[in-house]
């Protein structure tokens, strides 16, 4: 019951600040609407499926979340080489950075390409990520995941790999670094 009221003081909220004239500068501001594609040079590679950018034509350097893709935790088995295995594809690298949308954490929700490939469906392919998976759907990068659990690749090597979700909800997050 927690979720509708939240969402009814949200509107409230929202209706407010309409009202008052600040609504267009709320709209303005907010970065769940904006989508942007840039070329950038990846300086950090955090885990599995998040890294930062430094935008080649000048500007902040960006966290971004690569969308589609849930990588083990860092602490989880196969973190490490999901994190690897990222690191070596892309650090250094100029790469497409295409933001869809922003995340709880301020991140940007990105498909990232590298010399033309979808870095995210690389990942899947190799075993070192799973496809996202929401309600029913098994995720956009299905067919790459049946293909690294067929030939037994990266996470896929073992019988049950823990998804990223559960080992959140059974461990909670890693410790930091």
């Amino acid at each position: 019951m927690a979720a509708p009221r939240r969402c009814a003081a949200g509107a409230l909220v929202a209706l407010w600040l309409a009202g008052s004239g600040c609504g267009a500068a709320v709209a303005a501001a907010s970065p769940e609407t904006v989508a942007t594609t840039y070329a950038a040079r990846v300086s950090r590679v955090f885990d599995g499926d998040t890294l930062w950018v430094k935008p080649l034509d000048g500007g902040r350097y960006r966290k971004l979340r690569i969308d589609g893709i849930d990588a083990p935790e860092i602490c989880q088995a196969g973190g490490i080489a999901s994190r690897d295995a990222l690191s070596q594809r892309v650090l250094g690298q100029v790469v497409t950075v295409s933001v869809r949308r922003y995340d709880d954490y301020g991140r940007g929700l990105t498909v990232l390409s590298h010399q033309g490939d979808d870095v995210a469906g690389w990942l899947v392919l190799q075993g070192h990520a799973w496809s996202y998976r929401w309600r029913r759907s098994l995720g956009p990068y299905q067919a790459q995941e049946a293909q690294a659990r067929q030939a037994r690749r990266g996470l896929f090597a073992e019988a049950s790999p823990e998804l990223p979700r559960a080992f959140r909800q059974r461990h909670g997050p890693c410790p930091l670094p």
